[in-house]
């Protein structure tokens, strides 16, 4: 079979096209392509079908475990497809490591070295037990994200452009050090026992309950990650549709209610939008996947990511 190779304008990508076997994979063409311009590995390259000029169609992506004549539209000698380089890419492991590493890393430093004389605080500083018991929440929330990371999470695109390591390392390390700030400043003023009590009880629930939300996510999926989009079942997953989110956000209410700071508010709040946006996006993809025509499942009425209770 021969395949040829344009960019989106149109142009020839691979002077001459390539020749693959009739049994060949969208994953061999990755390969004979990486082979020809070593710049452009599996990961980097986006193929799809050619769409008519003007059509608002959205593209056919290749998927790398489907044979090419599945795409072939019927013309078992030829194939034209449409390269898209990607840029480069990191691993989502990698990424998720990194922008977890950060927090992890230097919120201890506020709570442990005297960074506040740099600040002009001269007297001796008093550790409040609210403090000691804010760290070790923090540190094993982090901690944890990253033992997902490696051990839990099955992810269905293997990398990620590297551009996303820089800016969500951005988000977290510096919302990490502003909270941090706060938290472990000498003028801190601690909340009552009670509430510190309550709320970081009600946040180590809610970050059980979170990685249970994980475990159950992972269930869906093969250890490659391949298993496509499935109606989540089973815990608070028959409440709303990304319980992952709601245990999320409310193990830092939690955090919040016990240590009571604006900057923890802030970050709560811009959490909850970016989370809220992506609960969005994949309740309607799921309501659309799953329409209960042909055959299809009906995705059943479920809150996106806040139920009206705690």
């Amino acid at each position: 079979m021969k395949v040829n190779i344009v960019s989106r304008s149109g142009r020839e990508f691979i002077k001459g096209g390539l020749e693959l076997n009739d049994s060949a994979t969208v994953a061999d063409l990755q390969e004979a392509i990486h082979k020809r311009t070593k710049k452009f590995y599996p990961s980097r390259q986006r193929l799809t079908l050619p769409v008519q000029p003007g059509s608002k169609e959205r593209p056919v992506v290749l998927h790398y475990k489907k044979s090419l004549k599945e795409y072939s539209d019927g013309n078992q000698n030829t194939l034209t497809v449409v390269f898209k380089d990607l840029g480069p890419q990191v691993s989502y492991r990698t990424l998720f490591f990194f922008e977890y590493l950060g927090p992890l890393l230097l919120y201890p430093v506020f709570y442990y070295f005297p960074v506040y004389q740099f600040f002009g605080y001269k007297g001796e500083r008093v550790i409040h037990p609210v403090q000691t018991y804010a760290l070790y929440y923090w540190c094993f929330h982090y901690f944890k994200r990253i033992m997902e990371t490696f051990f839990v999470h099955r992810f269905s695109h293997a990398t990620s452009p590297l551009s996303n390591v820089f800016r969500n390392c951005a988000y977290y390390w510096t919302f990490g050090s502003y909270i941090a700030y706060y938290v472990n400043h000498p003028l801190y003023t601690p909340v009552s026992d009670l509430q510190m009590k309550i709320g970081f009880g009600f946040g180590i629930v809610c970050q059980l309950a979170n990685f249970y939300c994980h475990i159950i996510l992972k269930n869906l999926r093969s250890a490659d990650g391949s298993g496509g989009y499935q109606i989540p079942h089973g815990f608070l997953f028959n409440i709303v549709t990304c319980a992952n989110y709601t245990t999320e956000i409310y193990q830092w209410l939690g955090f919040n209610i016990a240590t009571q700071t604006v900057a923890g508010y802030v970050f709560l709040v811009v959490a909850t939008s970016i989370m809220t946006n992506w609960a969005l996006a994949k309740h309607r993809r799921l309501r659309k996947l799953f329409d209960g025509k042909d055959g299809r499942p009906k995705y059943p009425r479920r809150w996106v990511i806040l139920p009206p209770f705690l």
